[in-house]
């Protein structure tokens, strides 16, 4: 469920670096380059390719990107601070491993957020946005057919976090933005393998409803559709492990 799509580095509070008055190109490479290794971490998060109980060691990861071990303590400590990854003192980085109690607080945090979208979006949609939402919608049921699971991930998402955009307030998409994340450690952990993080059909209904529907009603559907996900949250899934150069090497700062 699983900007599954995120801004370089994050929309709102998460973009803080704080950059010098009179900023050069050389200041901003590094910049450029923590912000690459936050993005790719985070994304590698939301789309399963980092799984629960992770290990992030600074030393690999360096070596995967190609940048110093500051660069990559920077992203971490960003990466920490929004709730992606855990720092342990004397254990470093990983990624966390929530229980089902995390999510129970996820899901209600989520339903008190995206149910209030659902409500102001409702019947007042421009045209452009509900074409944008479909486009998002239809290559998320493609890339399902395909089988292409880190694509559906990272288009369910998308979609989510387009709604929050819509709605305008962007403590709402801070906020989804921090859940997302969450959301898709608990599918990683708790559904079953082969499933996709949100149903594609459930978004068609929740676009109809929201194109024509009045703001009760589409609240009514969104909490259905999230109550759906929750649900299907059965037993734990096997653990897989990848090394960190082999997965980040299509990331690399050259």
């Amino acid at each position: 469920m699983p900007d599954t799509h995120k801004p370089a580095a994050r929309a709102g509070a998460a973009n803080t670096v704080k950059k010098p008055s009179r900023a050069t190109a050389t200041d901003a490479a590094p910049v450029m380059a923590a912000d690459r290794v936050y993005q790719a971490i985070y994304t590698a998060v939301l789309d399963h390719r980092l799984t629960p109980g992770s290990r992030l060691r600074e030393e690999e990861l360096a070596q995967a990107f190609g940048v110093s071990r500051t660069l990559v303590r920077q992203a971490l400590h960003r990466l920490s601070q929004d709730g992606v990854i855990l720092l342990r003192p004397n254990r470093g980085a990983e990624v966390p491993v929530p229980t089902r109690r995390d999510g129970e607080h996820v899901f209600d945090a989520r339903r008190v957020v995206e149910c209030e979208v659902a409500r102001r979006l409702a019947g007042k949609l421009a045209a452009s946005d509900m074409d944008t939402l479909r486009q998002i919608v239809d290559a998320e049921a493609k890339a399902l057919q395909s089988q292409n699971k880190q694509d559906a991930i990272r288009l369910s998402g998308e979609f989510h976090l387009a709604l929050a955009r819509m709605c305008g307030n962007p403590i709402f998409v801070r906020l989804l933005e921090e859940l997302l994340p969450s959301t898709s450690l608990l599918m990683a952990l708790y559904k079953a393998p082969g499933e996709p993080m949100c149903v594609a059909h459930g978004h068609h209904q929740l676009l109809d409803i929201l194109e024509h529907g009045a703001g009760t009603g589409a609240a009514t559907e969104m909490r259905r559709h999230l109550n759906e996900i929750e649900r299907s949250l059965s037993q734990p899934a096997e653990k897989k492990s990848i090394a960190l150069e082999e997965l980040f090497r299509d990331a690399r700062v050259e």
